[in-house]
């Protein structure tokens, strides 16, 4: 694994890449870096694969404060597919990563030849608009949950009952949970979190005619499937997936195996 630093006039961006052979871009989720993609990443060999750590999270540096739109995480991914890939690239993102795909799709359409977007939303309403405001609100406030507290709390939104009523599953998953939110900075923390409130791309993605296949998981508390197949619904050129018995963040430690699969076939049949 390759690591290299971009410099942009917002900042330096901290990059991975790996093999050799078209580019794949993955886009991480918020609180998130580039090396959590490893596993997708040794699932296509026949690939140039390339990551990042988005601002607010890893070794990226922004020197811009927040708040920061999607629109902004975007420009960056934009900006990094410009100076170091050869786009058209293949590009694939979770939670708020799916966000800044949708956002690339729209606003940088030439730079991706294909899209995928996993546990994402629209509009943000009901519960889920509830949950977000309030995680951002607790971070602003300046109180920080324990590290045991923060661990067992996003868990629940992270994994499937399966992971939880399994000692063996929780124990080889927990240390995914401890990296994420453990000691985790709540200005960086609610920075991502804002961003992902206040971000809708539903009015813009009928016109979008880039192919995007959204990836919902059955058992996603964090980001309900019903939302991502709204989102395949609207764009002009969608494709649904459901995947059975997963949650948000399965793919890293629960079942790898079931989304790089699904993952594979979908590239492969696009060509």
């Amino acid at each position: 694994m390759r690591q290299g630093t971009y410099e942009t006039p917002d900042g330096s961006i901290h990059y991975i890449t790996q093999g050799d052979g078209p580019d794949i871009v993955w886009i991480p989720g918020g609180d998130q870096k580039g090396e959590d993609w490893a596993d997708q990443m040794a699932a296509f060999p026949g690939h140039r694969n390339i990551s990042y750590d988005p601002r607010g999270a890893g070794r990226t540096v922004c020197r811009v404060d927040p708040p920061w739109p999607i629109a902004a995480f975007a420009d960056d991914c934009a900006a990094l597919i410009g100076a170091i890939c050869k786009p058209p690239v293949i590009l694939i993102g979770l939670s708020m990563g799916a966000l800044i795909v949708q956002e690339m799709i729209c606003e940088h359409p030439g730079l991706v030849r294909l899209a995928i977007a996993m546990g994402t939303s629209g509009d943000k309403s009901g519960y889920m608009l509830d949950w977000e405001d309030a995680e951002i609100r607790l971070a602003r406030s300046g109180a920080a949950l324990p590290n045991d507290f923060a661990i067992a709390h996003y868990a629940l939104l992270m994994y499937p009952s399966e992971v939880l009523g399994d000692d063996a599953l929780w124990a080889k998953v927990k240390p995914v949970v401890e990296a994420a939110y453990k000691d985790r900075d709540g200005t960086m923390l609610a920075a991502q979190w804002q961003a992902c409130v206040e971000y809708s791309a539903m009015s813009r993605l009928p016109r979008c005619r880039v192919p995007l296949h959204v990836i919902g998981f059955s058992q996603d508390m964090q980001t309900p499937p019903a939302r991502g197949r709204k989102v395949a619904a609207a764009a002009g050129n969608g494709t649904f997936h459901l995947l059975e018995g997963l949650g948000h963040c399965s793919m890293f430690g629960h079942k790898p195996e079931v989304v790089n699969a699904k993952l594979r076939e979908i590239v492969t049949t696009f060509g």
